[in-house]
């Protein structure tokens, strides 16, 4: 005779805004329904569909559920069963008999496979801070945004994007909220239906630009932001637009910004930026002239060479005009800072030898460096660029590799050890968001599938197996959540574990309305927000910026998410989170298309001196001439040449090492396979 059903909440742990809230419900022991959870004020009772089918994955008959060993060649993906112990065993024997002789030669490799404030990384940072081990620099994407808002504010933090509905004119910039935050758009819909003009600024005809409450589109170049803001703040000044008492006593060098725009006229930023001289114009005047003014920007457009200029000027913008001064002005950016803040840290921890997570590949294949690697929560052979060297490096028989994963990913394929991972709905976890300021606590709803273990015992069994005695190895993960909410921070107060168990989400204590920059004083030395000059510099794999290799290459490649059932590389390898077609696809404009006798569903080979990929061609005006696109995440084995985007991508990362790859900018050709 079945049990009850019993319903236990939750929260999505994706690489996205929303952080769901969902309930599950459970009967004799098996997930038998998974919905989102109605009483989130937020995420309102709806799941996206990667999520809408997620115990699919949890019961899928591919999942890993034992430990395995490497029987066969790296990547062939041919393993046998181990049991727990001896597999922990032989692996912390490896790592103790590296570490011994050098523990930096031993590496960590994550990022957002969870975005869980536990399961992502408390343990494994404890572990590898205890071995000495080398560490990478989680800068894939944010970071670089981030150095832009932060060398304005001295600190990351925007206004709540809930506090959206007030704005009356609203900049949706490089972000395609209606896809991959979509949770946000209700919002959005509210600041139209009570009055406000909404614009969108994007390179790609993208679903937000395209929708029908969308007043005006401004389709850019490619990474010409800056130039498109130094023509605004022209205008702003030539026309007696800015908010002078505001500037004099909030900020610092204003003057620096006005004098750095003088000589990018309208006219000029339309030869750069492929937008009329008047369309600027009324931007500029209607952004300044309609209050509370409002820019949303995430990540998009910091992937660049210049990306932190981009992100800097975005953010100088609102301080021209005054907009923080009301309610509902200003910028919206990641909310993840609100928690940053709120949240216990845990100290400082020691400092490591760090590698940019975007030279994996010239890490890899410099066989002196790293001997060993360890990766949770990603799947770096398909999301990171520099695709080649990375597999190159993979395939090393001397890189003794651990991965720790729920699926045979192309990353796990090549792991001398693959060790199974409990999924969402089978540990527990602390959930932030980077959408809005629900904090959530996502309870266990059934026991873990077959052997799996979550990533916090794999790491306090190997720390035990390693003999290493650091304080905080053997916290629990209910310790590891309490230490985090343990803060005497006023957003935090009154927000207890078992609060949240019995709740479940908990918004932060900021009070309705709160105005960053107004409310509370920049954490600048001087308290003010700092301007300064700026320039447009085209990037050095560009069209302006490298003539010589744009002869060769005359098209600019960006990647782009999914409009499918998947946006990452976690669920890159499923028949359930694929578009119908079964592979990636290259977009490409009719101008582009036709002179190169490219029709829709043509096989095209794209390629330039990284790599080359074979995929079907589709026709279309999302991407504008000169621009072609293909989206990322799907899994190598999803191509002819068992490579994904990022064999093209460029992986260069700026001088000082910090911030993201510049993914967006790469020159390829496109040709017709029967032309080739």
């Amino acid at each position: 005779m079945s049990g009850e059903p019993i319903a236990v909440i939750g929260a999505c742990h994706h690489d996205c805004p929303d952080t769901c809230a969902w309930e599950v419900t459970v009967q004799d022991g098996r997930a038998i329904k998974l919905r989102g959870h109605d009483e989130h004020p937020f995420t309102r009772g709806q799941l996206c569909p990667k999520v809408n089918r997620f115990l699919d994955r949890v019961y899928h008959p591919d999942r890993l559920l034992y430990p395995l060993r490497r029987i066969g060649p790296k990547g062939s993906g041919e393993y046998e069963p181990i049991g727990w112990e001896e597999a922990i065993d032989e692996i912390a024997g490896r790592l103790r008999d590296i570490a011994d002789r050098d523990p930096e030669a031993i590496l960590q490799y994550s990022f957002d496979g969870t975005q869980g404030s536990i399961q992502k990384g408390v343990m494994a940072d404890r572990f590898f801070d205890a071995l000495g081990a080398s560490d990478i620099r989680r800068h894939l994407c944010g970071v670089t945004s981030n150095l832009g808002a932060e060398a304005v504010s001295g600190s990351r933090l925007g206004i709540d994007p809930e506090e959206l509905r007030h704005a009356r004119f609203l900049i949706l910039w490089g972000t395609n909220t209606l896809l991959t935050n979509r949770h946000l758009w209700p919002t959005i819909e509210a600041a139209k239906t009570a009055g406000a003009t909404l614009v969108v600024i994007d390179p790609i005809r993208t679903q937000t630009a395209a929708a029908p409450i969308v007043d005006e589109f401004f389709q850019l170049a490619p990474g010409t932001d800056v130039a498109l803001v130094l023509a605004m703040v022209n205008v702003l000044d030539r026309d007696g637009l800015l908010d002078r008492e505001w500037l004099e006593q909030s900020t610092a060098d204003w003057r620096g910004f006005i004098d750095a725009a003088q000589d990018m006229d309208p006219q000029r930023a339309a030869s750069i930026t492929g937008i009329a001289g008047d369309r600027i114009e009324w931007l500029a005047r209607s952004y300044a002239g309609t209050k509370p003014a409002a820019i949303r920007s995430l990540i998009g457009p910091e992937h660049r060479e210049h990306g932190r200029d981009i992100m800097r000027a975005i953010a100088m913008l609102p301080a021209l005009t005054g907009a923080w001064r009301e309610r509902g002005g200003g910028l919206a950016r990641s909310a993840a800072i609100y928690f940053d803040l709120a949240l216990a840290s845990g100290g400082e921890r020691p400092v490591r030898r760090s590698f940019n997570m975007g030279r994996l590949g010239e890490v890899l294949t410099d066989g002196a460096m790293i001997e060993a690697l360890v990766v949770h929560n990603s799947n770096p052979a398909v999301i990171t660029p520099g695709q080649n060297d990375i597999i190159a490096g993979l395939e090393r028989e001397d890189l003794f590799t651990v991965v720790i994963e729920q699926f045979l990913t192309d990353t796990a394929r090549y792991a001398d050890y693959v060790l199974p991972a409990t999924t969402q709905l089978e540990h527990l976890d602390l959930m932030t968001a980077w959408g809005h300021l629900y904090l959530s606590l996502n309870l266990p709803a059934i026991e873990p599938c077959g052997e799996t273990l979550p990533n916090t015992e794999i790491f306090r069994r190997l720390a035990a197996a390693m003999g290493l005695t650091d304080e905080g190895l053997r916290d629990s993960d209910e310790d590891l959540v309490r230490q985090l909410l343990d803060s005497d921070h006023p957003w935090l107060e009154g927000i207890t574990f078992d609060r949240l168990r019995a709740e479940g989400f908990v918004r932060l204590g900021v009070a309705p309305g709160f105005r960053p920059y107004v409310d509370s004083r920049p954490p600048t030395a001087d308290g003010k927000l700092h301007l300064g000059g700026l320039d447009y510099r085209p990037g050095t794999e560009t069209r302006t910026g490298n003539p010589v290799l744009a002869q060769r290459y005359p098209l600019t490649m960006m990647s782009r998410k999914q409009h499918a059932k998947f946006l990452n590389a976690n669920y890159g390898g499923f028949e359930n989170h694929l578009p119908q077609e079964g592979e990636p696809r290259l977009e490409i404009h009719e101008a582009d298309a036709l002179p190169r006798g490219i029709n829709d569903g043509d096989r095209v080979e794209v390629r330039n001196d990284r790599g080359a990929l074979t995929l079907t061609a589709t026709v279309s005006d999302t991407a504008q001439p000169g621009l072609v696109t293909i989206p990322f995440g799907w899994w190598n084995r999803s191509t002819p040449e068992a490579r994904a985007v990022n064999a093209l991508t460029n992986p260069a990362v700026a001088a000082d090492d910090i911030g993201s790859s510049f993914f967006h900018e790469n020159l390829v050709e496109v040709v017709r396979l029967d032309d080739r």
